[in-house]
């Protein structure tokens, strides 16, 4: 993450939620992401990324990081490496660099536990969102998020948020690349069903917002 405000800088607030199906309107700017952690150890993480910006891969439980990667690699325009700390109330210290995309694709290639998904932007309200919808070993996972430059307040939830997963660190990317979703899905699905859908109201007031 990129932040110039004062006391800030190298870290990241952001708040993310599960969605059962991704809505329609939302398919507008997809990119294809590879990440691979080359360490995820206790909240603590190092990442390289690989991004195909435009790419919109129809991504299911066969799916494979390695074959897409390999499949996309000439199309890769973005890449970066980021060492991250445990996350806290929705703040989590996070470095970023750029690198070359060549590299990261090599990089990637080589080595890590890897996370394959298909991201979505949308501006919706007062923030602009995210949805990852993931394959592979963590499809069907679908998880929005939202990120600002400070913490994550007075939020407007859109109605295809189900529970608020901030926190919960069993759905970091650095988890589920190296736990899957689909190893513990039936019990968090019953979980879900048994306690109901949870939002935090230590970060003021939500409100939910149509679509």
């Amino acid at each position: 993450m990129t932040d110039e405000t004062p006391g800030y800088a190298d870290f990241e607030f952001e708040r993310r939620f599960l969605v059962r199906d991704l809505p329609a309107p939302l398919r507008d700017t997809p990119a294809l992401i590879v990440q691979s952690y080359f360490l995820s150890d206790g909240g603590y993480a190092l990442r390289v990324r690989c991004q195909a910006s435009g790419v919109e891969a129809r991504l299911g439980a066969a799916s494979d990081a390695r074959d897409a990667l390999e499949q996309y690699a000439a199309v890769v325009d973005f890449a970066a490496v980021t060492v991250k700390g445990p996350s806290a109330g929705g703040t989590r210290y996070e470095a970023e660099r750029e690198i070359d995309p060549g590299v990261g694709v090599e990089l990637v290639r080589r080595g890590g536990a890897q996370i394959l998904k298909t991201r979505y932007s949308a501006w919706l309200g007062a923030d602009g969102w995210v949805v990852d919808v993931f394959g592979g070993a963590n499809h069907p996972l679908i998880i929005a998020e939202v990120e600002r430059s400070g913490p994550v307040t007075e939020l407007a939830i859109p109605d295809f948020c189900v529970t608020e997963l901030t926190d919960d660190r069993r759905f970091s990317n650095e988890s589920l690349a190296v736990d899957p979703f689909s190893g513990w899905a039936a019990p968090f699905a019953q979980d879900l069903a048994r306690t109901g859908p949870r939002f935090r109201e230590d970060f003021g007031r939500n409100t939910r917002q149509p679509l």
